[in-house]
C-alpha cells in the first residue's frame, strides 16, 4: 500500500491517528452517556462538602455553592470519642483487605490455570457449578455463610473478615478465560524442560494474564474495602471490626441533622480509594473485559 493510501485512511479510516471530522458522529452520542454517568460520581463529592442547610434545601442542590470542611470535622471529632480508636479499624480494613485480594489472585490464577490446561474428570461440571455462582448475591447466601461461619469455629475471629470473601467465582471465570487463549505448546514447551506447575504458574501463566489479575484485583479490592458484613453478623469484638462498619455505626449513632452531613463525608472517604485505583488500572480493565470471552 502506497504512503498516501496510508495517510488517507489515518486521517479519514476506522481508527484515525488524530482527531478526525468523522470522530465528530461518535462523540455526540458517547459524550452525553459520559455525561450522565459521570453525574453520581461528581454528585458525591459535592455531596460531602455542603453545609447542612444544603444538604437539606428543598428543591434539592446538586452542586455545592459553600462548599465546607464541617462534615469531615464532626465525623473524626466524633470518632476521637470512642473507646477503640480509628485507627484500629482502619489497620484491620487495610490488613483484611490486602489478605482478600493477595489470597483471591493466587487462588483465581491457580484454579484458572487447572480448569483451563489440565484434563481430568468433572472439569467441565466444575466449572459449569463456578459460573452458576456468578449468578448469586451475596445477600442470597448469607445464611449459609453465617452457618459455614459458625461451625468452623470463626465466629468473633479475625480471619471471619477474610475466609468468605475469597470464593470470587468471577475471577476464576475471567482468569480461566484469559488462559484459554494461551497457546497448549507453550506449557509443554515448558513441561519438556523440567518446569514444575508452580513454576509454569509464576513464570509463565501469571505474566501473560496480569491484565486479568488486575481486574481481579480490582474487582476485590473494591468488594473488600466495603465490606460490613462479616463485622456485622459474625463478630462481636470491637477491635477486630472494620473501618466501614466503623464509619456506618459512627454516622448511624450521630443521627439527626449532623448524621446526614457526616454519612456524606463517610461515603467520599469510602469512595476515594476505589476510584483512585480503577483510574491508575483502567486500562488493563478494559483488556480484559475485551478478551475474556474470546478463544
Amino acid at each position: 500500500m502506497s504512503r498516501k493510501k496510508k495517510t488517507a485512511l489515518r486521517s479519514g479510516g476506522i481508527n484515525p491517528d488524530h482527531f478526525n471530522k468523522s470522530q465528530f458522529k461518535f462523540l455526540l452520542i458517547l459524550a452525553p452517556i459520559c455525561f450522565v454517568m459521570a453525574l453520581p460520581l461528581v454528585f458525591i463529592f459535592f455531596n460531602a462538602f455542603k453545609p447542612i442547610d444544603e444538604l437539606f434545601a428543598y428543591p434539592p442542590r446538586f452542586y455545592v455553592k459553600n462548599p465546607t470542611w464541617e462534615n469531615f470535622s464532626d465525623l473524626f471529632a466524633m470518632a476521637s470519642d470512642t473507646d477503640v480508636p480509628a485507627v484500629r479499624y482502619l489497620f484491620n480494613s487495610i490488613v483484611s483487605t490486602a489478605a482478600v485480594v493477595i489470597l483471591t489472585v493466587v487462588i483465581s490464577v491457580c484454579t484458572g490455570y487447572v480448569l483451563s490446561k489440565k484434563n481430568f474428570r468433572a472439569k467441565k461440571l466444575l466449572f459449569t457449578i463456578n459460573t452458576l455462582g456468578m449468578m448469586f448475591a451475596s445477600a442470597a447466601v448469607a445464611i449459609p455463610r453465617y452457618f459455614v461461619i459458625v461451625y468452623t469455629g470463626l465466629q468473633d475471629n479475625f480471619f471471619a473478615n477474610i475466609i468468605p470473601l475469597l470464593v470470587a467465582p468471577t475471577g476464576v471465570f475471567l482468569i480461566k478465560q484469559n488462559i484459554d487463549q494461551m497457546p497448549d505448546a507453550l506449557i509443554e514447551a515448558a513441561v519438556i524442560d523440567g518446569a514444575s506447575d508452580y513454576k509454569i504458574i509464576s513464570k509463565i501463566v501469571f505474566p501473560l494474564v496480569s491484565p486479568a489479575v488486575a481486574t481481579v484485583a480490582i474487582t476485590t479490592f473494591q468488594m473488600a474495602w466495603g465490606a460490613t458484613e462479616a463485622s456485622t453478623l459474625y463478630i462481636d469484638s470491637e477491635a477486630l471490626k472494620t473501618f466501614p462498619f466503623y464509619i456506618n455505626s459512627l454516622t448511624g449513632s450521630a443521627g439527626g441533622i449532623a448524621g446526614v452531613g457526616m454519612a456524606a463525608a463517610a461515603t467520599l472517604i469510602l469512595f476515594l480509594p476505589n476510584l483512585i485505583i480503577f483510574i491508575i488500572m483502567q486500562s488493563r480493565v478494559m483488556n480484559t473485559m475485551m478478551h475474556s470471552g474470546i478463544k
